[in-house]
């Protein structure tokens, strides 16, 4: 459907966007397809508020569109993969509320065949422990898109090796500002340049 979803999004054009989303859904088109091209749409969003074209407005606008399209897409996405793979728990960190980023990387994670445990945001090292423990995964998300939650990444990093779950658990950072820096500075195995790039690392982990 060429690269319709994506100007919709990008237009802000709610119910195009949703109508456009189930009728490629009818029409039996790939739902990692319509993931990207929404993936594609809230990245030229991005730059367009950087750049101050879009305000905050536009940009939770945005957001919530984008949350209503992927609620309709999951479903096509479960189990997509065949036999349900590994827990991956993921969170935003404590102090930080952005989660678009992390909501693409759980849903293309699902659409793999993984069990995400995804604890939203403004999240706690404690409640990371204890999802790890609960779960019994061996690899952790932490999001964050404002440079303070770098901070946070290393304090439940900390707690997770304090709480003795660092052995044998891989954990991945990610997030616009971050880098190789933040990563030796978090104490973090890696990050993930974009979903797709979180994705692999996963599969590279956890031995899919």
């Amino acid at each position: 459907m060429s690269q319709d979803l994506r100007d919709s999004l990008v237009e802000l054009e709610e119910q195009e966007v949703l109508n456009g989303v189930e009728r490629s859904l009818s029409a039996g088109d790939d739902p990692i397809g319509l993931v990207e091209q929404l993936r594609e749409g809230m990245g030229i969003i991005g730059k367009r508020f950087e750049d101050k074209e879009y305000y905050l407005s536009e940009l939770i606008m945005s957001a919530e569109i984008f949350k209503e399209a992927i609620a309709l897409i999951e479903p096509h996405l479960a189990g997509a993969g065949g036999p349900q793979k590994e827990t991956i728990v993921i969170g935003t960190v404590s102090g930080d509320i952005h989660d678009i980023g992390k909501n693409i990387v759980a849903t293309l994670l699902r659409c793999e065949g993984y069990d995400v445990v995804d604890l939203g945001v403004d999240v706690g090292p404690d409640v990371f422990i204890e999802q790890v423990r609960s779960t019994g995964a061996r690899l952790v998300g932490l999001s964050g898109l404002l440079t303070p939650a770098f901070d946070e990444m290393k304090k439940t990093i900390a707690a997770l090796d304090g709480a003795g779950l660092r052995s044998g658990l891989k954990v991945v950072i990610g997030g616009g500002p971050v880098n190789e820096t933040v990563v030796a500075y978090t104490g973090a195995d890696a990050w993930g340049k974009d979903a797709a790039h979180a994705v692999r690392l996963a599969e590279n982990y956890l031995g899919a």
